[in-house]
């Protein structure tokens, strides 16, 4: 789960990490209000849970309270780059000396946490590591031993003299945040060395593990204040593990791993997955009922390609659940299906005897692809 940058400031704040003064503003009344009371010349960012927003229109550096007041109108009208935007950070403009990025995120493949700090900060990390790797430096955290002092002060090694101590107290602090509230990944680009010698964080991006949220309610409270797809939304009210995609080929799949591969595989074919959608080890009547309903109330949808192996799931069930969904959700486009493991003959007999006009059967998962792709094209 990704925090607004507001929300993700709010927990800094518990850990003690230095911040520019603001507050969140809901109208362009409120922004107006926030701006006078620091003083009038402030910074106006829209809350959103993607990137790019200095170079998208998405943070105003403005001069006055009634130009804060336009900013906030203009975000709060037009939304982000297709996002609603609900909210606004208003915060007091400062005079930065020195930019820096540092971050602590999950590293899977190491199994222990990363921290990098760079040199230069305020812009895409990627360039800086392509263009000038010399201004990162990168530490492994083991998860059980913690942060330890020595990688602090190598992390930051490079900084200037100036900066060196208060970034070595955010780094570790940033730490504390990462570790306490079971986040993924704690970010701030930039970090900034003020002209009065602070260090201050100017953003935040915080992720939360979603499998850890039932430890913090705090947090999980939190989702009500994100915008959420409709049919995002109704996936979830339905349990369904559902992520909405961009493409046009609608997926039904029963395990994570498996539907992964039946996206790469719709690509392979030539079109695009419309979302990710995994019925778990079940697939009853009611499960592919409520996934094609789902589905289907996407209108990106041009077919839709239901892809189950069965283990202990028997394709015979899935092939009836099939049927019956269908005499619930009246489909407007093709759904090809392929069935493979357990009694997976005996279900596709049932569906090659129902013979259901929008139903086409698929021996292998590439048959599969390739048939929901040019249904998807010729739609």
């Amino acid at each position: 789960m990704d925090l607004y940058e507001h929300q993700g400031k709010e927990l800094f704040a518990k850990h003690d990490i230095p911040l520019v003064e603001g507050s969140v503003a809901e109208s362009a009344e409120q922004a107006r209000g926030i701006a006078e009371r620091l003083g009038g010349k402030v910074a106006v960012k829209v809350q959103v849970q993607i990137g790019g927003r200095g170079k998208g229109g998405g943070i105003a550096l403005v001069g006055s309270p009634q130009e804060a007041e336009d900013a906030a109108a203009r975000m709060l009208s037009e939304g982000f780059q297709g996002t609603k935007v609900t909210r606004v950070l208003v915060e007091r403009l400062v005079d930065i000396s020195e930019q820096f990025y540092a971050a602590i995120s999950l590293d899977r493949s190491a199994g222990a946490y990363l921290a990098i700090v760079s040199s230069e900060g305020g812009m895409d990390i990627e360039q800086v590591a392509r263009e000038r790797p010399e201004a990162l430096r990168r530490v492994h955290i083991d998860p059980l031993l913690g942060l330890h002092a020595y990688q602090v002060r190598y992390a930051v090694g490079h900084l200037s003299s100036e900066a060196r101590e208060g970034a070595a107290a955010v780094l570790a602090k940033m730490h504390e945040v990462l570790a306490t509230n079971d986040a993924t990944l704690v970010e701030i680009n930039p970090l900034a060395l003020l002209t009065d010698g602070r260090v201050v964080a100017l953003d935040s991006k915080v992720t939360i593990d979603d499998n850890a949220l039932w430890r913090h309610p705090e947090l999980e409270g939190l989702r009500a204040t994100f915008p959420i797809d409709p049919v995002e939304a109704r996936a979830r009210d339905a349990g369904l593990q559902y992520v909405k995609l961009d493409g046009e080929v609608g997926i039904i799949g029963n395990g994570a791993g498996l539907v992964m591969a039946t996206l790469d595989v719709v690509e392979l074919a030539g079109a695009k997955p419309a979302n990710f959608l995994d019925v778990g080890g079940g697939a009853s009547a009611e499960v592919m009922a409520v996934s094609l309903e789902v589905i289907l109330s996407d209108p990106s949808v041009r077919s839709v390609l239901v892809n189950i192996f069965g283990g202990i799931t028997r394709c015979d069930v899935v092939a009836q659940g099939i049927l019956e969904a269908l005499e619930r959700v009246v489909p407007t486009v093709q759904i090809v299906v392929r069935l493979d493991g357990t009694n997976a003959p005996e279900g596709r007999a049932i569906l090659a005897e129902a013979n259901h006009p929008r139903i086409v059967p698929a021996e292998t998962m590439l048959e599969a692809a390739q048939r929901a792709a040019e249904l998807a094209r010729a739609a």
